[in-house]
């Protein structure tokens, strides 16, 4: 599903990628890809980037205000051991120890585990112009309640600049099976996604940003949850344009008009337009901003509903009062396919975080976010709007890297969620939990 907003919920921003602005320029100005469903485990932190060399080279001489404040010089490519001819191999592995209460294992049971989560990945990078990714990530339980999984994640990536273009293309496939909010419960998933994107400089100020995109959303029936609830499978395809405008240095703004079509199993099919703005200002060395919005316009082609039209937007505020020092903002308003069919999803949320460097290679970093979630009818047979949900988190954690390409962290999270939905028991809810959890993570990466 598309989401035309730049916060993706679920992510633990207390460990940044090596590249932390690199990306930026898409989310903005380009198109973004659909977010997976939410996870009530303590994510890891973010993995290597699957970037080709000609992409980042590109994303470095975007305007300035297109960036987001790094706390720091880019770590330099160092002599790689695992390196022949144009391919280099680089290896990494991460080790994650969770402790938690208060984890879903199906609608309204919660259950205290210790989660273990081994994760060997590679990244291959061909030349200037390819990537491959790939990660497995292998999940051990202590409570019987769940399932120990292997969860999968693949990602192909393609960038180069001819002329006046700049294109990329990148087909990924994740299977997950981890306790989500949504399901209430372990929830095995595949997700295939494909992105096409071109940007054409008119001349020096104008420019075109165009983006394609397709996602399958399948679930699979080896899970009780899937079963029980009876999740559907969906899949979308749309398109994302914009005519931007560097007015100056610091200052660009557009238009955008985007469309799609989404499918999901026993629900109407839909066709949807957005009419978007969107505006990037680098206020000050320390203060920048970035920010789209506007109208989505859905349409149901059976089922008997009316159409949506529905406000979304994305945008993300960063502050640097001090080279050591970053807080950053997001916020984001958007309409996507539930799991659940004859349902859409109206989610709006909202990101705090703080990133403070502190002696001796240490980072303390703090979030929380709050994430307001509205399941929408889309046929009038036996399908109403009764379920609302409001998300809570909060995330702490200290890091300290250890020589050259390793990082050691301790972390704790707080996840709560408050639904409307009724559970089986007078009373209950099925989709309500708190959640604490603490632990450690180990990771090494070249």
């Amino acid at each position: 599903m598309r989401v035309p907003g730049i916060f993706v919920p679920g992510n633990r921003s207390s460990r940044p990628s090596s590249y932390p602005w690199k990306t930026t320029v898409f989310c903005v100005a380009a198109f973004t890809p659909g977010i997976m469903a939410q996870s009530v485990l303590a994510p890891p932190p973010a993995t290597p980037p699957v970037v080709p060399a000609s992409v980042e080279e590109y994303q470095t001489n975007q305007p300035v205000q297109m960036r987001v404040f790094a706390l720091g010089p880019v770590a330099l490519e160092e002599n790689q051991p695992f390196k022949f001819g144009p391919l280099v191999i680089k290896p990494n592995i991460f080790y994650q120890f969770t402790y938690g209460n208060g984890i879903q294992s199906s609608p309204g049971s919660q259950q205290n585990s210790v989660v273990q989560q081994l994760s060997p990945g590679v990244v291959l990078e061909a030349g200037p112009h390819w990537t491959l990714g790939y990660t497995p990530a292998f999940t051990f339980y202590s409570s019987d309640a769940f399932r120990n999984t292997i969860n999968q994640s693949v990602q192909l990536q393609w960038g180069t600049t001819w002329r006046d273009w700049f294109v990329t293309a990148s087909q990924s496939y994740a299977y997950t099976d981890n306790p989500q909010i949504e399901t209430g419960g372990q929830t095995e998933q595949q997700t295939y996604s494909t992105l096409c994107s071109a940007v054409y400089q008119i001349n020096e100020k104008l420019s075109v940003n165009m983006g394609l995109n397709q996602n399958f959303n399948d679930y699979g029936q080896n899970s009780s949850t899937n079963l029980t609830l009876g999740v559907v499978n969906s899949r979308s395809w749309s398109t994302m344009n914009w005519l931007n405008d560097q007015f100056w240095p610091r200052l660009s703004a557009g238009i955008g008009l985007g469309m799609g079509y989404n499918q999901q199993q026993d629900s109407p099919d839909s066709t949807f337009q957005q009419y978007q703005a969107q505006i990037s200002w680098r206020i000050t060395d320390k203060i920048s901003f970035q920010l789209n919005g506007g109208l989505e316009d859905q349409e149901y082609l059976s089922g008997g509903e009316s159409g949506t039209l529905a406000p979304i937007f994305g945008g993300s505020a960063q502050y640097q009062p001090f080279g050591q020092t970053k807080i950053n903002v997001t916020a984001s308003r958007t309409l996507s396919t539930s799991a659940f069919a004859n349902q859409n999803l109206e989610s709006t949320s909202i990101l705090a975080d703080f990133n403070q460097r502190l002696f001796g290679g240490l980072s303390l970093d703090l979030s929380g976010g709050f994430s307001s979630d509205s399941y929408i009818a889309t046929a009038k047979l036996g399908v109403a709007n009764s379920r609302n949900d409001d998300v809570y988190t909060f995330n702490a954690c200290l890091s300290c890297p250890f020589p050259k390409r390793g990082t050691v962290s301790i972390f704790y999270q707080y996840s709560e969620n408050s639904s409307t939905q009724s559970g089986f028991a007078p009373g209950s809810s099925a989709f309500s939990y708190a959640s604490n959890q603490v632990g450690f993570d180990i990771s090494y990466t070249y």
